[in-house]
């Protein structure tokens, strides 16, 4: 999106028009009010931000729910922004750390900044992206004077009465649709500059899950947010806003339900015992807090087989913290018998899970030739350099 662009949308025509459109969820959606609005009258540009505009708030709703309705985004912006259901809990945070005033650097569309003045702190928003703080100051313009928006460099702003700072630092190249991830070296603001500010003031940084541990700072926590399944990303607290006696942590949200898991440390892992009934797959986040030891010792659970992220037990598991299976049957690993093997059992639905093994499950899956009414999960695994297939279900 350009300056043109968002002045197209702005303007009282732009937002009667995106309001007038409501819900377009299909290519097929967008091609009819194209047309529609082309013989109207209207200009090709304004008809083409106003639709994409219309698009792009039917797919936040995931991520904002009803306040999507009012909010403006850029492709780039939505896919980095965070879910607002995971903005409350950041603020919830620097609230009951009695700060009052912070500044989020790098607010992209204001996913974080929307949460902290939800939550009633008084919030200085600042991106380096002229357009993108515009948009921000768009979507923030209901809290007033509690929210101011700038348009600077992270770097450049000055902190004087801010209590903590919230960096989200770009991890992509510049734009607002298509855009690439770029190496840890080159995020902006820099993680040198950010660590550093971090360690004067109570500090979150928003990294990515995947971010490289042996980067973590001393003296941080390091916490791993898992929403819906997927582990979305990594935030490291500092100052006030870090727990005494936690350095990692995982923190499962669903819906308004959260669960969270805490360790002075990384867990060593529970011995390996031999595959019980049940077998357990820990959340991605548990994984990625190298927190697995802790929730075995909780379920009674063993290892699998060593350095491979799947749990046993005799006994089903009750906790959130992971996905608990029934093992029904082990079957044969060759291809050609495993096929046979599902044929007989009428399973025409199968769901792949796969750890320590180079299988690709798109490709498994059509070589089985699977045809019935059934349907259930296979996990595929080793223990050794013995590979094990089980036919499981979810309990």
């Amino acid at each position: 999106m350009d300056r043109s662009a968002l002045e197209a949308l702005l303007s009282p025509d732009g937002t009667r028009l995106v309001e007038e459109l409501g819900q377009i969820a299909s290519t097929a959606d967008a091609a009819s009010a194209i047309t529609r609005l082309r013989r109207a009258g209207h200009a090709p540009e304004a008809v083409a931000a106003v639709v994409e505009q219309a698009r792009l708030r039917e797919r936040a709703r995931a991520k904002f729910g009803d306040d999507a309705s009012r909010m403006l985004f850029t492709r780039a912006g939505l896919e980095q922004a965070t879910r607002l259901t995971v903005a409350l809990r950041h603020a919830e945070r620097l609230s009951a750390a009695g700060l009052r005033r912070v500044a989020d650097l790098g607010c992209g569309i204001g996913g974080d900044a929307l949460g902290f003045a939800t939550c009633g702190l008084d919030v200085l928003a600042v991106d380096a992206d002229e357009v993108t703080a515009a948009i921000a100051a768009h979507n923030l313009a209901d809290f007033g004077d509690r929210v101011a928006v700038r348009h600077a460099r992270a770097e450049d702003v000055d902190l004087a009465g801010v209590e903590a700072v919230w960096l989200d630092p770009a991890r992509r190249t510049a734009g607002h649709s298509e855009t690439a991830r770029v190496r840890a070296a080159d995020y902006s603001p820099p993680l040198p500059w950010a660590f550093a500010l971090a360690s004067r003031l109570p500090a979150g940084i928003k990294l990515g899950p995947g971010f490289d541990r042996t980067r973590i700072p001393d003296g941080v926590e390091a916490q791993w947010i898992g929403v819906g399944g997927a582990t979305v990303e990594l935030v490291l607290w500092s100052g006030a806003l870090a727990r005494p006696g936690v350095g990692r942590a995982a923190l499962l949200v669903r819906g308004e339900v959260a669960h969270e898991l805490t360790a002075a440390t990384d867990t060593a892992d529970e011995p390996v015992r031999a595959l019980g009934a049940y077998v357990h797959e820990p959340a991605g986040a548990v994984i990625r807090a190298r927190l697995i030891g802790e929730v075995a010792r909780r379920i009674g659970a063993g290892m699998l087989a060593p350095n491979i992220a799947y749990l046993t037990s005799d006994a089903p598991a009750e906790t959130p913290f992971v996905s608990t299976f029934r093992v029904r049957e082990q079957l044969p690993n060759d291809i050609g018998r495993l096929s046979r093997a599902l044929r007989e059992r009428g399973i025409g639905t199968l769901e792949i899970k796969k750890r320590g093994v180079d299988v690709d499950p798109a490709v498994l899956r059509p070589r089985l030739k699977l045809r019935g009414p059934e349907s259930a999960t296979l996990i595929l695994t080793r223990v050794g350099e013995r590979r094990l297939t089980l036919l499981v279900e979810r309990v």
